[in-house]
């Protein structure tokens, strides 16, 4: 065979050269590897993994099999899994060779490639793909395998003390030094040229435009090297993005200042190309810069009010989730959200894991086993042993999960991705007439005028004004004790025109509560109602078991607790009952304006505790802010407290009393059928169903783990009278958003005008592009932490 023909052959899966060819079906290919990659991917029916980027895969040439029977072992399995079930296991695997829009596609499509595996996500940035798997169809070294095979080997690392390194700029930089050094040279050797001198040594000229040229050559095939790639790959993509028109005048500038020293007839624009790289570098790096300082990382700063009880010596004590640490025991009560990996210490319990797979079906859970953080406890208190520091990103990571995601469709990123679609074609349009207009008129400034005009119209700016100003209101609102889900939830929050309170543990709150119990209860009766409403997070639960001082040492069983309605158990040999009249079958009236938690044991009525609960401080004057916006009071409770709320709450408020949470979540969809975008306000616990079905559901906490994975954010209670604040806040969210996207077509209107007229060089085009964005971002962030100041003041 011909040997130029063996060099120019390359393999259809890598596109590296093939040196020994085999064929497969005609097609040539490197290595064995590359073939059978090739042969899987034919087999399932994926090979459209080549029309996405060509030649994407990676070449297995070098490739050395590796055996990943050792992931199997149980000590490993405990360290790589992040959740792991008899039906569910999750993985999160780091691969470094992750590099293009296929290797994407590829990975979030294996479970085509076995099925076992249920999803695949893949997080570029981080070069990490996380696997949702059934445990009893693929094993955890088989999935690793698979991945090797199609080659996307994972890299395992076990130490868990391993801190991932910031990413540095250091490539960056030697592209800037490079571009720095030859655009400092090529203006040196230009200088003739600027102050218009005759060069009557015609070797001499043609020596410094050659040695401009030399030095152009690293600046085009290194330095700019990142323009082009991202432009080829969009073509490939058939797509086009931001960079499409930087490209292009680089590529323009290049090549016609090329073919003028070539020809021997102009010295080119080598000064202008290098120049603009340098300063377009500089740009990317100061952006860079600005946005580490402002921008917001959710996975570390928003942390969730969350404490639970940990124990201190003898005594249970208070402890914020993220100051856990291993080793510590700590008690989790029903409907509490286990905030870290823990081993379950006590006999057998039963876990939600609704955080997890998107589904509240209970878990057994045996003594020994590892709880899962982001389980939610049902029935009786367990104590647990830590075994991993609290981890914010992996329960922010669960609560952001799609399972829990509004349907509804951000409207601003609609309108930015199609803008910058549109923006793009508009530009690359408006510079070929440009081109046409300025060749006709002056050839000789075309393509200096055709540079600038596509280098000044890059729609960066657009593109962040919306994550930077959302973002920036999002840490003001987590500064302040409001911590919301995501984005998206702001852009909500600004279109709420209903809201509905829910009272018990919302509106009112049980610091210094007043209570009497009514009945006849011995010492060993009374710590056992204090051991069974301990073990409830009910706001009223809670207040009954502070009040009692006879602790009992037992074990409750067969506890259950029924939302809306009370919690019983086993103690000893006794049935204890606490909660509401119809839960325990006490028919008596009784003054309706008080709250009674009503106790029966052996389905004997023992008595009742009244309950005299507090209303949140200042939080009338918010509710009078409100006016008509404030739609309803939505309680469980019975009509005891409807004088004391309707003395709070506006008269056009509806006040609805024995809601169950059925009732509650039917009453949200009625005011959606009237066309309200509706914000729910509750406890988290009796709530989960409103909060879920409204626009905007919200989750008021008092040092508590009880929320719903589906509401949308979690308010301090303490700050549940600054909810009219934060909603006028989201409002404003949206009014920065758009002067910042006027700021953004405003720049580039003008800048465009002036850049077509030409006016304006390649060279301060480059430096103008970076400037507007960082205009827009310090815009947002200005605005959004200046309005803050002014309707929050201070950080709490």
């Amino acid at each position: 065979m011909n040997t130029s023909v063996v060099e120019s052959l390359r393999c259809f899966h890598c596109g590296e050269p093939c040196d020994d060819i085999l064929y497969f079906e005609d097609r040539p290919f490197c290595c064995e590897g590359c073939k059978t990659v090739y042969e899987i991917l034919d087999t399932h029916n994926l090979c459209d993994y080549y029309q996405l980027d060509g030649h994407s895969g990676l070449t297995l040439k070098n490739a050395v099999a590796g055996s990943y029977a050792h992931l199997d072992a149980p000590d490993v399995r405990r360290k790589l899994l992040t959740f792991d079930s008899p039906e569910l296991s999750k993985v999160n695997f780091q691969v470094p060779s992750i590099h293009c829009v296929s290797c994407i596609w590829l990975l979030e499509n294996l479970r085509k490639l076995n099925a076992g595996v249920f999803k695949a996500e893949v997080s570029f940035g981080r070069k990490t793909v996380t696997i949702d798997f059934d445990p009893s169809r693929v094993k955890l070294s088989e999935l690793a395998h698979l991945m090797a095979s199609v080659g996307y080997a994972p890299v395992i690392r076990l130490d868990e003390t391993e801190v991932a390194k910031k990413p540095t700029h250091r490539g960056l930089l030697y592209k800037l030094v490079i571009a720095g050094f030859a655009f400092g040279n090529i203006m040196l050797f230009s200088f003739p040229e600027y102050l218009g001198l005759e060069a009557n040594d015609d070797v001499l000229k043609s020596l410094f435009s050659w040695l401009n040229l030399a030095l152009s050559v690293p600046v085009f095939f290194y330095s700019a090297s990142e323009y082009f790639t991202s432009a080829w790959k969009s073509f490939r993509q058939r797509q086009i993005n931001i960079d499409v028109p930087i490209a292009a005048g680089l590529l323009a500038l290049f090549l016609r200042s090329t073919f003028d020293i070539l020809t021997a007839t102009g010295p080119g624009y080598l000064d202008s190309f290098s120049g603009l790289v340098f300063f377009l570098l500089i740009g990317r790096w100061f952006q860079g810069k600005t946005y580490e300082s402002l921008a917001f990382d959710r996975d570390f700063k928003s942390y969730f009010p969350l404490a639970v009880n940990r124990l201190a010596g003898k005594d249970w004590t208070s402890a914020i989730i993220y100051e856990l640490k291993k080793g510590d025991v700590i008690k989790i009560r029903s409907m509490e959200i286990v905030p870290s990996d823990a081993v379950l210490n006590d006999s057998d319990a039963f876990f939600d894991y609704s955080f997890v797979t998107g589904e509240a079906k209970p878990v057994k859970v045996k003594r020994g086993d590892l709880v899962y953080a982001g389980g939610r406890l049902i029935g009786k208190p367990v104590v647990l042993t830590v075994e991993k520091s609290t981890s914010q990103s992996h329960l922010t990571s669960l609560w952001n999960n799609e399972a829990f995601r509004k349907t509804e469709e951000s409207q601003y990123k609609k309108i930015i991705d199609r803008s910058a679609r549109k923006f793009t074609w508009v530009v690359m349009a408006l510079a070929v007439v440009t081109a046409g207009v300025w060749q006709w008129y002056a050839p000789q400034h075309m393509w200096l005028v055709l540079t600038s005009v596509l280098m000044v119209a890059c729609p960066c700016a657009l593109a962040l004004a919306a994550p930077f100003t959302y973002g920036s209101m999002l840490r003001v609102f987590g500064q302040h004790g409001f911590f919301l889900k995501n984005a998206d939830v702001i852009e909500r929050l600004a279109c709420i025109d209903a809201v509905v309170f829910d009272k018990t543990g919302t509106v009112t709150h049980g610091r210094e509560p007043g209570v009497e119990f009514v009945g006849d209860l011995d010492a060993t009766e009374l710590g056992a109602v204090k051991l069974l409403t301990g073990a409830s997070t009910h706001p009223l639960s809670t207040i009954v078991s502070k009040s009692i001082h006879r602790p009992l040492h037992e074990n409750i069983t067969q506890f259950k607790e029924l939302p809306g309605k009370g919690v019983q158990g086993m103690i000893g040999d006794r049935f204890v009952q606490a909660g509401s009249a119809n839960f325990v079958g006490f028919r008596e009236n009784l003054d309706p304006r008080a709250s009674y938690v009503f106790i029966a044991i052996d389905n004997n009525i023992k008595g009742y505790f009244i309950i005299t609960v507090k209303i949140r401080p200042n939080l009338k004057h918010m509710l009078s802010r409100l006016g008509t916006t404030c739609a309803a009071l939505l309680s469980g409770d019975n009509d005891a407290d409807r004088g004391s709320m309707r003395a709070v709450f506006p008269a056009s408020a509806s006040l609805l009393f024995n809601q169950d949470p059925h009732h509650k979540l039917a009453f949200i969809q009625s005011l959606q059928q009237q066309g309200k975008n509706v914000l729910m306000v509750g406890d988290g616990l009796n709530d989960s169903g409103a909060l879920k079905q409204s626009n905007v559901g919200i989750a008021v906490s008092d040092d508590s783990g009880i929320f719903t994975p589906a509401c949308d954010g979690i308010l301090d209670g303490k700050q549940l009278p600054q909810l009219d604040k934060f909603m006028a806040l989201a409002k404003y969210s949206s009014i920065i958003l758009k002067i910042a996207f006027g700021i953004s077509f405003f720049y580039n209107t003008i800048a465009l005008g002036v850049a077509v007229t030409g006016h304006l060089t390649p060279l301060v085009a480059a430096i103008l592009m970076p400037v507007s964005s960082i205009s827009v971002v310090g815009f947002s962030t200005f605005a959004v932490n200046a309005v803050a100041r002014r309707k929050l003041g201070a950080v709490n």
